[in-house]
């Protein structure tokens, strides 16, 4: 499978670009003070999928999935912060967290089945090891 096929990463992705085309708009003080920020911790998501990926280890991999998750709730953090400050409507704000909450569960699913893989490769080298014995 690569990379660009997994929903997660796709919708990550999408988001990212979602909330860059919102920031872009905003005035320069709040582009500075919190847009960057928010821009930042977004793309952070599917960047740590893709770094993650193209780890060779399970354990890495998981790993970078725990920081995409990390940056996904920072980035609900960012638009929580962006709808007290009156820079995104009610409205907008309930359709960001949506996406972030169904990216959350695609995001704990892909660090579950990378669990499984890992699982999967340590009982085979304990296996392996036996079969030696």
């Amino acid at each position: 499978m690569k990379l660009e096929e997994l929903k997660v990463y796709q919708e990550s992705m999408e988001l990212g670009e979602k909330v860059w085309n919102l920031v872009i708009k905003w005035d320069n003080f709040s582009k500075d003070t919190m847009g960057k920020q928010l821009v930042k911790a977004v793309d952070s998501i599917a960047a740590n999928l893709s770094e993650g990926f193209g780890r060779y280890h399970f354990r890495e991999k998981k790993n970078f999935g725990y920081y995409s998750r990390g940056s996904l709730y920072e980035t609900k953090t960012w638009i929580t912060k962006a709808n007290n400050r009156g820079l995104i409507g009610d409205k907008d704000y309930n359709q960001y967290v949506g996406v972030i909450n169904d990216i959350g569960v695609k995001l704990n699913n892909y660090v579950k089945a990378t669990d499984k893989q890992l699982l999967i490769k340590e009982d085979e080298v304990e296996y392996s090891h036996k079969k030696e014995d």
